[in-house]
């Protein structure tokens, strides 16, 4: 059974950095490509990030033009992803996912066949 697990969210300052992890299992999570997404209070999902089988990174929206303050990574031989985020700001605030298609690219969009639960991250003074 494909299950993803969200963590390393929390309650934050302005300014602050966070790494999300997201653990995989019922799968190799090496094998697959895998992505990043949020949805802030009020707002739609967003697309921020995917990295590919081979390990090519993308990123998307906000956070191809977020000068580099979100890094997407993944354990070589692991079943963790991650996902660094620099300089928060109260517009990071989002609940924060992983997700799969259990495929080898990354695709643009929503449409993942599997998601985690998402971990909490707010940004506050």
């Amino acid at each position: 059974q494909v299950q993803l697990v969200e963590s390393g969210g929390g309650l934050v300052q302005p300014g602050e950095s966070l790494r999300l992890s997201c653990v995989a299992s019922g799968f190799r999570l090496s094998d697959y490509s895998i992505g990043w997404y949020r949805q802030a209070p009020g707002k739609e999902r967003e697309q921020i990030s995917c990295i590919t089988r081979r390990g090519e990174r993308k990123y998307y929206g906000t956070a191809r033009s977020g000068e580099g303050r979100f890094t997407i990574s993944r354990d070589k031989d692991g079943n963790t992803a991650f996902l660094r985020i620099n300089g928060l700001t109260l517009e990071d605030t989002a609940l924060y996912y992983c997700a799969t298609d259990l495929d080898y690219y990354c695709y643009t969009g929503l449409m993942r066949k599997h998601w985690g639960q998402g971990t909490q991250v707010i940004v506050s003074a």
